[in-house]
């Protein structure tokens, strides 16, 4: 990577936002000078694409975004997906059967409409993921497995996480990839494939923009493949020891503005 990168590429949870989920006025400061200058700036998470509102109404103005893990890319500006790598029904059909036959008690959940809407079995344990708008149980088993999906979630009560995503990944190899940026066993299942790195990728080659010249954040498993892919990944220092182990650089954590103090140094912005 040259001095100056030609694109940043960050995380949200954990990476870009503090723990209660605000983007501090230095962050978000910070990403307006370099977008101003002209560097593109792009969110790469596993955020559906309704939950981006919470984190463009702290911003100076919305960014791109690579979401659900690489399956959808979202221009704001626009309101449209331009791109979307959803899971087919068939291949939800033996994922799902696959790990019902590998995992007792297991539950289900999946994105639909490019993010813009979840559904949920009965059982599934909804957590922070409450909209009444795009959020409703399924009515029929059937009804879960129907449509495509740029995301299936799973869940098995109190989860080791990387084990637990271990456990899936093994499952479900040659057919789809799994992984998680969660604490309590939450794993993130996409199709073939997909990844943070392959949307964001797909993301650069659009606007030609090389990876050697991408400088990338994040924190957790999901955030690997983009680290990794990125000419430079960098981990905060929060990170989990999967992204540690492959980032080329660490800042401080993400309570203490570790993305915004990083690229201060990069861009010689104060």
């Amino acid at each position: 990577m040259g001095e100056t990168p030609g694109l940043i590429a960050t995380d949200i949870d954990g990476t870009l936002i503090r723990d209660d989920h605000t983007v501090s006025p230095r962050t978000a400061d910070v990403l307006a000078r370099i977008s101003a200058r002209g560097t593109p700036v792009v969110l790469v998470t596993g955020r559906p694409v309704r939950w981006l509102k919470m984190v463009y109404d702290q911003l100076a103005q919305p960014l791109p975004a690579v979401c659900a893990n690489g399956a959808v890319v979202y221009d704001p500006f626009s309101d449209e997906v331009v791109r979307a790598d959803p899971l087919a029904p068939h291949h939800l059909a033996e994922v799902a059967r696959r790990l019902r036959a590998e995992v007792p008690g297991i539950s289900f959940a999946v994105e639909i409409l490019d993010s813009r809407e979840m559904r949920h079995e009965a059982h599934y344990p909804l957590r922070w993921d409450v909209d009444p708008e795009g959020i409703r149980p399924i009515e029929t088993p059937e009804e879960l497995l129907s449509v495509p999906a740029v995301k299936l979630l799973a869940r098995a009560g109190e989860q080791d996480p990387d084990a637990f995503a271990e456990l899936i990944a093994t499952a479900v190899a040659g057919l789809a990839e799994a992984t998680h940026s969660s604490s309590s066993g939450l794993v993130e299942i996409s199709a073939a494939g997909v990844t943070k790195a392959a949307g964001l990728a797909w993301y650069c080659d659009q606007l030609g923009v090389a990876a050697a010249d991408v400088l990338a954040f994040g924190d957790m498993p999901n955030d690997v493949p983009m680290l990794t892919w990125a000419g430079r990944g960098v981990a905060v220092a929060n990170a989990h020891r999967a992204v540690l182990a492959v980032a080329d650089d660490v800042t401080t954590a993400n309570t203490e503005d570790g993305v915004a103090a990083y690229l201060e140094k990069v861009f010689g912005v104060d």
